[in-house]
C-alpha cells in the first residue's frame, strides 16, 4: 500500500443509524474554506460533516480496530457477526 493511501486508512467499528440519504444544500458550504467537508472518520458531532474530529485517530495502529463511544476510544480484539461461531 502506497504511504499516501495507507496514511488515510482508518480502522473501527462506526455504527450509522439513518435510513435515508442527507442532501447537501448550498447553505452546507463552508463560508470560510467555500467547501464541504465530509466526515469519513464516524466520529464528528456533525456528521455527515466534518468538524476535525479525526485528528483524535492520528495515533491509531492500522492493525489495530477501535470503536469510540462516547468519546473515548476502546480498542476491540475482535468482531463477532451474527452469523459467525462465537465457540473457541
Amino acid at each position: 500500500m502506497s504511504p499516501a493511501i495507507r496514511d488515510e486508512v482508518m480502522s473501527r467499528l462506526v455504527e450509522l443509524e439513518a435510513t435515508g440519504p442527507r442532501k447537501l444544500e448550498p447553505s452546507d458550504i463552508d463560508d470560510e474554506n467555500g467547501d464541504i467537508a465530509v466526515c469519513q472518520c464516524g466520529l464528528s458531532e456533525s456528521f455527515p460533516f466534518c468538524d476535525g474530529s479525526h485528528r483524535r485517530t492520528r495515533d491509531e495502529d492500522d492493525e489495530t480496530t477501535y470503536v469510540y463511544e462516547n468519546g473515548k476510544r476502546r480498542e476491540l480484539e475482535r468482531v463477532v457477526t451474527a452469523d459467525e461461531d462465537t465457540e473457541e
